[in-house]
């Protein structure tokens, strides 16, 4: 009990005033004299004194059965009332409602004020002070820091209010100003949440039905009566709907009656104003023709002056386009000069090409009969070096034989023989000598054949990996073309259907103004199938280009292109803007008897695309001709058809009137109307690349096997010139074997020695030439560089001439296209002129026709009114009106009537309508305000309804939890039910009980949670609770006090009044708790009898 002003409660949400707030996440198990935590979290909440709603005393005089009770001085936090059965208790908590202003129904104790008043007595009071302090205070300035609050009840059952200041002014006698002031206070003596009688308690919370406390919880947060409010205001608007349709019927047959009625009004002018009237129109309508006919004749003459002043633009016009068509001509001839020099020059480079390739070719073959020269020489150097080792060591042996010369004769048979096969060895060497010689060409033959071959095989390789490129191309073409069989558009390009859909979806989302076209080569189709390929050398690019109708859409599609497209191989986009109908080209397009234009030779399916190739491509000036003979005859033999630029043979070929190109296409690729012809053709020509691919391979394997072959070879003859050298060596030294068998003393050293002298010249004389052949090879090897390098040079120079040719080409097909372009607007513009002349012609004839007709309209308006009047109005308008002047008159000389009478309806008439009009109009604009603003509170309603609900549910589970218990509220909100269960000990969770089945004073204890609960969700500045502890046993008194205790701690801007018979002896001393003893009842003190019958109606 020590710490209950050093911790708080929990307290899910916000309070009114401001407070600071810390979370504790631990969980600790404490007795019950240890304070209690939250599981899930602790709000340790810092408070202020209350300063403003709360009551500071009550009194009462003649109030009930009590002739004078208090004054009773409240505590600002927590007060008990205690106080045994009919000491007065429950008679405060009636008059705080009553004195309030609230209704006697509410106290539950009488449904009469007058029941109220002691028997006796013609009347009570009752004074209740509350506090106005702080910067929430009502009014400080007038009341004060306490506002008294009288009310005096008669035993007629009257009520008077006065409001006093502190001081005891009177302030006001109001009860609007008293309401302002619990308003302001947010004070609601008739919710039960701030002051809960037993009797409301014994209705709403002791009672078994769900629906009963779910109406408590709504009365309590006040719901119930924003539900009602919600509700009255619908039926209103409901009521306001039924008589807005009700008006709206009224407002039409009013409407009818004042039509009929304002009809009736017009219709009483005097017939001779009418009749003046009319004569009036008839001089007006002879005037108004003649003044439509100037009217017509005026535009005819502007135009007039208009289209020969437009004469002089029309010559300057020409003159500009003829100096563009010299300028273009001019422009042309200059870039074909160039290319015709830069064709020469490319023309004498090849010669010179041919020559140092024949050059490199040459010196490499050189170099390569050097190197074999120098292994040659290589191996000649080895074999002197090995004989004049063997040389010296027979010197160094007969030098020290010598001493046995003497002892060593041999016969002369045997000397016969030894110089015999001496003899023979030599014979024998000068063979072996031969045979390497042989052999060492013939080694320098199979290199030179090995380099040849292996030339002949980097080239067989090359072109090769061109068929290979060219089989993928076509076997890629053939898939496209297969593909096509299903989906047309697949011959354009694999990922094409992909983004035409991505276009469609664009479009319906309305990134288009219009949608584009394309590709245009899809909308096209060549009647003639052997003009297909003419046609789409003609066409190019455009075949896969898309149209737009503005720049806007452009960027779009252009956007959209790069998803689909890769960098480098997006279509042409042409801005062209759509029409509906194909231009008219008669004047301007070439007409043939024999051939037919690429426009007429296509069947077009959109004049989009049509409009689209005659802006760009000029499709109606260019011919077809199947024939290149024909073609040639037609375009260059004789002068080109009139408005004809150019024309396309069936071989794809260009014919203009000074030059002939030839195709790079040799079959159509998008427009082909037989797909199954071109797949058939297609699957020959990889049959025919397959076929080259297979006999290519099988060349570059026979090469290969060739090379190998020539390499065994190599590598066999340089065994066998190592073999023949061995056996030279081994010859050489038999021969010196035999030699040294002859006598010592024949044998002559110096001979010997000379001979190793003339075998070291010889290898000075090897060395010297490799030396000389070394450097030779050196100079070759430099030369053979310089020979490449000029070669490459060369190659580089012919690369680079014909580089700058293909652009020079292309700005000579750009220039060509300029002058024809030129051309075609020199001849658009005489055809202008011509047009231009033409038309003033007619204008000036319709002028004269008009002229003299308004001559004789003149005459015949003069006869009617010989005046000239002006007039404004059309002759239409006073005809319809002259028509209407005269029904009209005829009318009225049928009809009479009274004057008055009908003026007097038709006022009556227009202010009922108007004002009908008016209320509805109000109705109908007051309702749809009313419609936004009750589906706004609708909103916020169900928003206030879920969020109190979770509110207190969280707030119910943790003060049972305090207990060591379990449970919760369920709302259904739907069917406007509420139940609390509860599970008394923590131990066994198995299930929930109902309060129905818990003990009473279990049942007490959950029935204060849910009260703390619904205090925790409600603004109050103070909260009365009528015997709150009432079926408690003493555990459960005392868990349900500490709670309140701590409630009441946590928040000490609120003030608690609590009654209770207990004498709450154990309560700690504290200066925020406050105990208000009752005295005892007197004996024989009177009550009322209201309270017997209550007490009837109870037992009962």
């Amino acid at each position: 009990m020590g710490k209950r002003k050093e911790e708080s409660i929990s307290k899910p949400g916000s309070h009114k005033r401001q407070r600071q707030e810390c979370t504790d996440e631990h969980s600790d198990e404490s007795n019950e004299e240890d304070s209690q935590s939250s599981p899930d979290s602790n709000f340790s909440l810092l408070s202020t004194v209350g300063e403003v709603g709360i009551i500071e005393s009550i009194q009462l005089k003649n109030f009930m059965c009590h002739s004078m009770l208090g004054p009773f001085q409240f505590g600002s936090n927590l007060n008990f009332v205690v106080g045994n059965n009919g000491s007065g208790k429950s008679s405060i908590l009636t008059a705080l409602i009553v004195g309030l202003g609230g209704k006697a129904t509410a106290t539950n104790r009488g449904s009469s004020l007058k029941m109220f008043v002691r028997d006796g007595e013609t009347s009570a009071d009752i004074s209740i002070t509350l506090r106005n302090q702080g910067r929430d205070a009502f009014k400080p300035e007038v009341y004060g820091s306490s506002i008294i609050v009288n009310q005096h009840i008669n035993l007629d059952g009257s009520r008077s209010y006065k409001l006093k200041s502190k001081s005891g002014t009177l302030i006001s006698s109001k009860k609007e100003e008293l309401i302002g002031i619990l308003d302001h206070f947010n004070i609601q003596v008739d919710n039960p949440v701030s002051v809960l009688t037993q009797e409301m308690s014994k209705h709403f919370l002791q009672s078994k039905n769900e629906g009963d406390k779910y109406k408590f919880f709504m009365k309590a947060t006040q719901l119930e009566q924003m539900k009602e409010d919600y509700s009255s205001i619908m039926k209103t608007k409901q009521n306001t709907c039924i008589q807005i349709e009700q008006g709206v019927e009224r407002l039409q047959e009013l409407k009818r009656f004042y039509c009929e009625r304002k009809e009736r009004y017009k219709s009483i002018g005097f017939v001779n104003d009418m009749r003046n009237h009319l004569e009036d129109l008839k001089h007006k309508m002879a005037w108004a023709v003649v003044g439509e006919m100037e009217k017509e004749i005026q535009p005819i003459k502007e135009g007039i002056r208009a289209e020969e002043g437009n004469t002089e633009k029309y010559v300057q016009k020409l003159e500009e386009c003829q100096v563009k068509v010299n300028e273009a001509e001019e422009k042309y001839k200059a870039i074909q000069d160039k290319l015709v020099t830069i064709s020469e020059e490319a023309q004498a480079l090849h010669p010179q090409c041919i020559s140092l390739k024949a050059d490199v070719q040459a010196r490499r073959k050189a170099l390569n009969e050097a190197e074999a020269l120098c292994n040659r020489l290589k191996t000649e150097l080895k074999r002197l070096g090995k004989d004049d080792e063997q040389l010296r060591k027979r010197i160094e042996e007969l030098k020290s034989s010598m001493i046995f010369s003497s002892a060593n004769q041999v016969s002369e048979p045997e000397k016969l023989e030894r110089q015999r096969k001496i003899t023979h060895l030599r014979e024998q060497l000068k063979a072996f000598h031969d045979e390497e010689i042989m052999i060492g060409q013939q080694v320098d033959q199979f290199q030179q054949a090995i380099y040849k071959c292996k030339e002949e095989h980097a080239r067989l390789r090359r072109e090769d990996c061109d068929v290979k490129q060219a089989l993928d191309a076509k076997q890629k073409q053939l898939r496209e073309l297969k593909d096509s069989k299903t989906n047309t558009l697949k011959r354009f390009g694999p990922h094409v259907p992909a983004f035409l859909e991505a276009v469609e979806r664009a479009y319906r989302q309305g990134h288009f103004k219009c949608k584009p076209v394309g590709p245009l080569g899809a909308f096209i189709h060549p009647k003639d199938a052997e003009l297909t390929l003419a046609v789409e050398s003609c066409l190019k690019s455009l075949v896969q280009a898309f149209c737009c109708d503005n720049h806007s859409d452009e960027r779009a599609l252009q956007l959209l292109m790069s998803k689909y497209y890769p960098h480098g191989f997006r279509p042409q986009i042409i801005v062209n803007k759509f029409q509906n109908k194909v231009y008219d080209v008669r004047h301007r397009g070439v007409y043939h008897p024999e051939f037919p234009s690429v426009l007429t030779a296509l069947e077009i399916d959109d004049p989009v695309v049509a409009n689209c190739l005659i802006d760009v491509r000029g499709i109606e000036t260019v011919l077809l001709i199947k024939s290149s003979r024909k073609a040639r005859e037609v375009m260059q033999l004789n002068r080109p058809p009139k408005n004809c630029r150019e024309a396309f043979t069936a071989e794809g070929d260009q014919v203009f009137e000074r030059r002939y190109y030839s195709s790079d296409y040799l079959r159509p690729k998008f427009l082909s109307q037989d797909v199954e012809a071109e797949i058939s053709h297609l699957e020959k020509e990889i049959e025919n690349k397959k076929a080259q691919l297979t006999a290519s391979q099988q060349h570059l394997c026979s090469i290969e096997n060739e090379i190998r072959q020539n390499e065994d070879h190599l590598h066999g003859h340089r065994r066998h010139q190592k073999d023949f050298q061995i056996k030279i060596r081994t010859t050489n030294a038999e021969i010196a074997d035999l030699e040294n068998m002859e006598e010592h003393q024949s044998v002559d050293i110096c001979t010997l020695e000379d001979e190793a002298q003339e075998n070291k010249g010889k290898m000075e004389s090897v060395k010297k030439e490799m030396q000389q052949q070394s450097k030779k090879m050196e100079e070759l090897k430099n030369t053979l560089q310089v020979a490449e390098k000029n070669f490459e040079e060369m190659k580089e120079k012919i690369h680079q001439v014909e580089e700058i040719a293909g652009p020079i080409k292309d700005e000579l097909n750009q220039a060509d296209s300029e002058v024809e372009n030129s051309k075609r607007r020199l001849q658009h513009y005489e055809e202008k002129q011509k047009e231009h002349l033409a038309c003033i012609k007619r204008h000036k004839e319709l002028l004269t026709a008009k002229e003299k007709e308004l001559e004789e309209k003149i005459a015949q308006a003069r006869q009617i009114y010989s005046e000239r009047i002006e007039v404004s109005r059309t002759v239409k308008s006073l005809d319809a009106e002259m028509n209407r002047l005269r029904e009209r008159i005829n009318s009225e000389n049928d009809r009479h009537g009274n004057r008055e009478e009908i003026v007097q309806e038709f006022h009556d008439a227009k202010e009922r309508y108007e004002d009908a009009n008016s209320k509805v109009k109000n109705l109908k604009k007051f309702i749809r305000l009313l419609e936004e603003i009750m589906t706004q509170r609708f909103k916020i309603y169900r928003q206030f309804l879920r969020l109190l609900s979770l509110r207190c549910k969280l707030y119910f589970d943790y003060l049972l939890r305090i207990r060591a218990c379990s449970g919760k509220i369920l709302f259904d909100h739907k069917n406007e039910t509420l139940s609390i269960t509860v599970q008394p000990r923590e131990e066994d969770r198995a299930a929930l009980n109902d309060v129905r089945s818990l003990s009473g004073g279990e049942r007490s204890f959950s029935t204060v949670c849910f009260i703390l609960s619904l205090w925790s969700i409600t603004e109050s500045p103070f909260r009365c609770l009528d015997e709150f502890d009432v079926y408690m046993d003493m555990v459960n008194r005392r868990i349900a006090m500490d709670m309140i205790l701590k409630v009441a701690d946590s928040q000490r801007h609120r003030q608690f009044i609590l009654l209770t018979p207990q004498s709450m002896s154990s309560l700690p001393t504290s200066s925020h708790i406050r105990i208000l003893r009752m005295q005892d009842p007197e004996r024989g003190q009177r009550t009322l009898n209201f309270r017997n019958r209550n007490d009837k109606e109870e037992d009962q």
